[in-house]
């Protein structure tokens, strides 16, 4: 993940110095990547002690090491607007029409990209196995996220699998409590705190079945309870416009599966979607 993705990701784990200094990054990275420590003590009110300490918690030798990887991902990232005609990625009150698409867009492929090399290939095959084996599967999301586990219930259903989801968080409960030992438990958090998920997969654990997360914090208490975790690059931040990347990101992984699954159901594939387009064309004017 870049740095500042795993800044925000990281932040709420730390501690409430290191929080500040992690603010004080994400308010102002370009102010940031030119401070020493001392003016970035100051700046976030801490220790220069914090400053050094919220690097190594990066996984960084110190703040220089930091400084450095953060200067570099703003040198790509403003190649990358001038390369898409952008002079920078947040809405503004007067943005024009185009300007609003063009940042969307910008924003949105560079999503999908960046959750591209983040995703666990090996995770993902492991899922795409379980799930195109026939083994039953069960979604869980609220608000956003539950759009993305729509997605994914009528693509798998689309091809003949067992696939459940309710919009209905107390079905989703119940839905749960029921899973089978077989079944593919997979929840869809950003956050991964949303508490009515994380219950879910608790219940669904008292029946062993396989838990994954697709989450933006592998370390958040829905990406520890998982069996497989599917992290999600996205950086809402950037277009002070929350959910869109989020989304956008967790629907990546959403065909990223879908496509992995179907590849592995082989010969019947093209029977499966030649039925169900047959079922519907009728209803088209």
């Amino acid at each position: 993940m870049d740095i500042l993705g795993r800044i925000s990701t990281t932040k709420e784990h730390l501690r409430p110095a290191e929080q500040a200094v992690a603010t004080a990054i994400l308010a102002d990275p370009d102010a940031a990547s030119a401070a020493t420590v001392a003016s970035l003590a100051r700046e976030a009110k801490v220790s220069q002690a914090s400053v050094v300490r919220l690097a190594h918690s990066l996984g960084f030798s110190g703040f220089p090491d930091l400084r450095v990887s953060l200067t570099q991902e703003l040198t790509r990232r403003t190649l990358e607007r001038e390369q898409s005609g952008l002079s920078h990625g947040r809405l503004d009150g007067d943005d024009s029409p185009g300007d609003l698409i063009g940042k969307l867009a910008f924003h949105e492929a560079r999503t999908i990209e960046q959750t591209g090399r983040l995703i666990d290939e090996e995770g993902l095959v492991r899922v795409a196995d379980a799930i195109a084996e026939g083994r039953p599967t069960l979604l869980l999301g609220v608000g956003a996220s539950a759009l993305a586990a729509s997605d994914l219930n009528q693509k798998l259903q689309r091809i003949g699998l067992v696939s459940v989801f309710s919009t209905d968080t107390h079905m989703q409960l119940s839905l749960a409590a029921l899973a089978a030992p077989a079944s593919v438990v997979i929840a869809f958090s950003f956050s991964g705190r949303t508490a009515e998920v994380h219950r879910g997969m608790e219940l669904a654990r008292q029946q062993g079945s396989l838990l994954v997360a697709v989450t933006g914090d592998p370390e958040s208490p829905i990406g520890r309870a998982a069996d497989l975790v599917l992290a999600i690059s996205a950086r809402e931040d950037e277009l002070r416009v929350g959910a869109l990347a989020s989304r956008m990101a967790q629907l990546a992984v959403v065909d990223f599966l879908f496509v992995l699954t179907a590849q592995r159901r082989g010969r019947d594939l093209d029977a499966l979607l030649t039925q169900t387009r047959d079922a519907v064309r009728g209803q088209r004017l």
